[in-house]
């Protein structure tokens, strides 16, 4: 009895491994990142914008969640150093989070967001910036999603967004962001 335990906890592990990896794959038909607008001068204020797009019936979560008990239940974005942009102020959340109850975890209150799923920063070029095209790239985006029944194990993205920088004199930094953009510019 105790051989044949050991014998099929492998052949049991080995599927749930595998459809782990084809859910998150199933579930995520597209993901993308964008700057808006995709052309400005330096010291222009920009929007990074970061899609997944979900097929019905799959779901994935905020970055930050207001019920304590579901704080688990979170993406989670690191954005790059300061370079031809700095990123200013916090992220922001999907516009479409809906809200539900998981009385058996004792949430009362669980962000999840459907469909097509849009994540915000801004940034703002830097005022030294050289003109040309460049790639910004997100060195960790970690996704999770889930569907009715399972929870995925989260992915590890790293998108990368064009954004081309005019030619021209540098326009004045919007005034909110100055602090920011000099203090990020300082540290190179």
């Amino acid at each position: 009895m105790r051989r044949l335990a050991l014998l099929c906890l492998p052949l049991f592990a080995l599927p749930v491994v595998v459809f782990a990896d084809k859910g998150f794959d199933k579930a995520v038909t597209k993901l993308t990142a964008t700057f808006h607008p995709a052309e400005a001068k330096p010291g222009q204020t920009v929007t990074l914008k970061l899609t997944v797009e979900l097929t019905d019936g799959y779901h994935t979560y905020p970055l930050v969640q207001t019920d304590k008990k579901a704080a688990a239940m979170v993406n989670k974005v690191i954005f790059p150093a300061a370079g031809a942009v700095v990123f200013v102020g916090e992220a922001i959340d999907p516009a479409n989070a809906e809200i539900k109850a998981e009385p058996l975890l004792g949430i009362k209150a669980m962000k999840y967001c459907t469909g097509t799923v849009v994540y915000e920063r801004t940034a703002v070029v830097s005022p030294t910036a050289k003109a040309g095209k460049v790639t910004v790239t997100v060195p960790k985006f970690i996704v999770s999603v889930c569907d009715k029944d399972n929870c995925f194990p989260p992915k590890t993205l790293m998108p990368e967004a064009a954004l081309t920088i005019l030619d021209g004199p540098a326009v004045a930094v919007d005034a909110k962001y100055a602090a920011e953009v000099t203090a990020a510019t300082e540290k190179k």
